[in-house]
C-alpha cells in the first residue's frame, strides 16, 4: 500500500505547477465555500487577534489564508518530485547569521512557527545551511503517510526527530554542529508545564523545552520567519535572537519569541495557520503567573 500511495502522489507531483494551482483554486473553493473547513475556529482566532478590525476585514484575511492553505497543500505534493534547483529557485533568504554561528563552531536552535510554507522551508534550509539540520516533527498517526512524508521531508538532508522522543533521538548528534529546528508556537502537552504569555490579546501557553534546552547548553537561538513573496515563491528571514542564552532569565527568551511572532503575524496575517486552535486553553491560577 505504501508504494501505491507514494506512486500516486509522485505522479500527481509531475504535473506542471500551472495545472496544480488550478487544483489549488478548486480546493480553496471547496474548503471555504462548500465544507467551511474549521471556519468557526479561523474566525474566532482572527477576532481574538484583531478585535480592532471589522468583520469584513477579518473575512478578507480569512479568504487569503484559505488560498494560502490550499496552495501550501498543492505545493507540498509538488515537492515529492521537485529537485534541488526547483527548491532553491523558490525558497531563498539571507543565511549569514547561521553561517556566522557555524564559523564560530556553535550549534544553534532555529525557532519558527506555523507559517506557509513550512514544507518548502524544511527542504530549502538544508540546501543553504552548513550545519546539519535536525527537524523536530510530529509523527503522523497513519503509518503509511508517516513513512511517505518522512521520505519527502528528508530528501535534501534534514534529519527528522520525532517530537515525542526528541531527547533520545538527538543523542547521536549531540557532539556535532547542528541546527535544531522547532515550530515553537505549539501548545504544550501539559498546560501546567508551560510559560503562559499574553499573545495577541489573550494568555496562551508556550512550550518551555526550546528555551530550557538553549539556556542549559548555552546554544544560540535564531528566530526564522517565512514570507510568501508571490505564488510559489518564499523568502526566509533569520534573526539572531540570543547568542548566549545561559545569561538570560527563565521565560525571557520565550517572551522575546512571542513578541517576534506577534509582529510577524500582524504584518502578514494571511500566512499564519489560523485553523490551529492556539487559544483552546484558558489560564487558571494554578498554572502560575502570566508573563507580560
Amino acid at each position: 500500500m505504501y508504494y501505491i500511495v507514494y506512486g500516486l502522489l509522485y505522479l500527481v507531483s509531475l504535473l506542471p505547477l500551472g495545472v496544480l494551482y488550478v487544483l489549488a483554486d478548486l480546493a480553496y473553493f471547496f474548503i471555504f465555500y462548500i465544507i467551511g473547513y474549521r471556519k468557526k475556529t479561523v474566525y474566532s482566532n482572527l477576532k481574538q487577534a484583531f478585535p480592532e478590525k471589522t468583520d469584513e476585514e477579518r473575512k478578507k484575511i480569512a479568504k487569503r489564508f484559505y488560498h494560502n492553505f490550499a496552495d501550501s497543500f498543492i505545493e507540498t505534493i509538488k515537492l515529492f518530485s521537485a529537485g534541488e534547483a526547483f527548491i532553491k529557485e523558490r525558497f531563498k533568504g539571507d543565511f549569514s547569521v547561521l553561517d556566522y554561528l557555524y564559523k564560530e563552531g556553535r550549534k544553534c536552535e532555529i525557532l519558527s512557527s506555523h507559517n506557509f510554507n513550512w514544507e518548502y522551508a524544511n527542504l530549502g534550509i538544508p540546501l543553504n545551511l552548513k550545519h546539519t539540520l535536525l527537524t523536530v516533527y510530529m509523527p503522523i498517526e497513519n503509518k503509511i503517510f508517516d513513512r511517505i512524508f518522512k521520505k519527502m521531508r528528508s530528501k535534501t538532508g534534514a534529519v527528522l526527530l520525532p517530537a515525542n522522543d526528541t531527547r533520545k533521538a538527538i543523542l547521536p548528534y549531540r557532539n556535532t554542529l547542528y541546527a535544531l529546528a522547532l515550530v515553537a508556537d505549539q501548545n504544550p502537552g501539559d498546560t501546567k508545564n508551560g510559560y503562559w504569555i499574553n499573545f495577541l490579546n489573550k494568555p496562551a501557553p508556550f512550550v518551555k523545552a526550546p528555551e530550557s534546552g538553549a539556556r542549559r547548553g548555552n546554544i544560540p537561538v535564531v528566530f526564522s520567519y517565512f514570507l510568501k513573496e508571490k505564488r510559489g515563491y518564499y523568502r526566509i528571514f533569520n534573526i539572531l535572537a540570543e547568542e548566549n542564552p545561559a545569561t538570560t532569565k527563565p521565560g525571557e527568551l520565550t517572551v522575546k519569541y512571542v513578541r517576534f511572532l506577534e509582529d510577524m503575524i500582524r504584518e502578514n496575517p494571511e500566512v499564519w495557520l489560523w485553523s490551529h486552535r492556539r487559544w483552546k486553553w484558558d489560564w487558571k491560577e494554578e498554572y502560575g503567573n502570566i508573563i507580560t
